[in-house]
């Protein structure tokens, strides 16, 4: 229900008016908290016994923990815009959190506790959000975003398979369900992005939208389709790896060639702009990590992976977080300069993880540096949005 009672909204937390207030702000702490930790644990300077071991809670904790928080965040807002009806807010969205803040505090410490128990609290977390989102599109009668609803639950999918390879002590299954996420959530940004990146641009720079191809979006996201599905029922291994790596090329190519229709030398001198290209074009560089791979070539899987990882989603989710935050506070878009020094930061970091493979030295060294940027870019957002989060909105309305 829209609130129009002002009293009533004036009761509420500002960090309880909006799902992008306490999803954002925590999810962004705990990224650059769990970034801290598996640096340090890496260098052998503190040892950690979180729940699976330290490369299971990595994974899962920077997909389940981090990006997962960041799409709620965003979903839970969009929802408002998109049906005129009040998003979740107050007790809803204050339960919902714990559940979030909960896991997460399991995940770290809970290695000494029944394993069902800590899944158990882990895998609640998206079906509640699921829940809150489609229950506002049913209501609203809108069905054109209701496939989030089943992305959701098929996130949820993926984590039961990361927590089943801890459980069943097969750790292939957390591989698979690792993947699946990564898949699916690059299927996501693609999606996203074709909508967002062009009206964005072209209010961003004044020019004119650009005319959509569908025949191309089709191309581009049917490829990613097939590469998730392929993954999701294991047929991979089934298929010469000459023809996963023709397909993975084919996808970098459909994905490069609409980004390149969106001019990205329009947007230089837009910060909230150009880092937002730059995120998307690092999903046609992770494709194509992925098929020089399967080519045969030098590159590593995590390599291709972080650049879809660190690269696409952490620059993303920082450049969304930076314009939804100031958006949906009845703010200007227009960040203080130094989120432009965080953008360049963290492209940096993101630069340093994907090439550390092939530049000399001791790859640790890179790899802390690379750690270290990325906590400096998130201590930015943090720092410079922490009022921004926990205060009324600039114009006054609800949110």
């Amino acid at each position: 229900m829209q609130i129009t009672d002002v009293q009533q909204e004036e009761a509420l937390k500002p960090l309880l008016r909006q799902a992008f207030r306490p999803l954002f702000l925590f999810g962004a702490l705990f990224s650059l908290l769990a970034m801290l930790l598996w640096g340090l644990a890496l260098s052998g300077l503190i040892t950690l016994q979180p729940y699976g071991d330290l490369l299971f809670w990595h994974q899962h904790e920077m997909l389940f923990g981090f990006v997962a928080a960041i799409i709620v965040g965003f979903l839970l807002t969009a929802v408002q815009n998109w049906t005129g009806l009040r998003a979740p807010h107050g007790s809803p969205l204050l339960w919902l959190t714990l559940v979030w803040l909960a896991a997460r505090a399991l995940m770290l410490f809970g290695g000494s506790l029944p394993g069902a128990v800590v899944a158990a609290v882990d895998l609640a977390f998206l079906p509640l959000a699921a829940l809150l989102f489609g229950r506002i599109l049913l209501k609203a009668g809108q069905s054109r975003n209701l496939f989030f609803v089943p992305v959701l639950l098929l996130l949820t999918a993926c984590n039961a398979l990361m927590h089943a390879g801890v459980l069943l002590d097969q750790p292939l299954y957390s591989q698979h369900g690792m993947l699946n996420t990564i898949w699916l959530i690059t299927l996501v940004m693609a999606i996203v992005s074709g909508r967002v990146l062009p009206m964005f641009t072209a209010n961003g720079t004044q020019t004119p939208r650009i005319e959509a191809k569908p025949w191309l979006d089709k191309a581009a996201l049917g490829s990613l389709w097939l590469i998730f599905v392929l993954h999701f029922f294991l047929l991979t291994s089934w298929l010469p790896t000459k023809l996963m790596a023709l397909l993975y090329a084919t996808a970098a190519l459909l994905c490069l060639w609409r980004l390149l229709r969106v001019k990205i030398w329009l947007t230089f001198r837009v910060a909230l702009l150009w880092s937002l290209h730059i995120a998307c074009y690092f999903i046609p560089v992770g494709l194509a990590l992925f098929a020089a791979k399967a080519a045969g070539l030098a590159v590593s899987q995590s390599t291709a992976i972080h650049a879809l990882t660190a690269g696409a989603m952490g620059v993303m989710i920082l450049a969304m977080m930076a314009r939804v935050s100031l958006g949906h506070t009845g703010r200007m878009l227009q960040p203080k300069p130094v989120m432009a020094a965080a953008f360049v930061l963290l492209i940096a970091a993101v630069l340093l993880r994907v090439l550390a493979q092939w530049l000399p030295g001791f790859a640790l060294y890179w790899y802390q540096l690379a750690i270290g940027g990325w906590v400096l870019a998130f201590g930015c957002y943090c720092l410079l949005y922490w009022p921004v989060l926990t205060t009324p909105r600039a114009d006054g309305r609800p949110g």
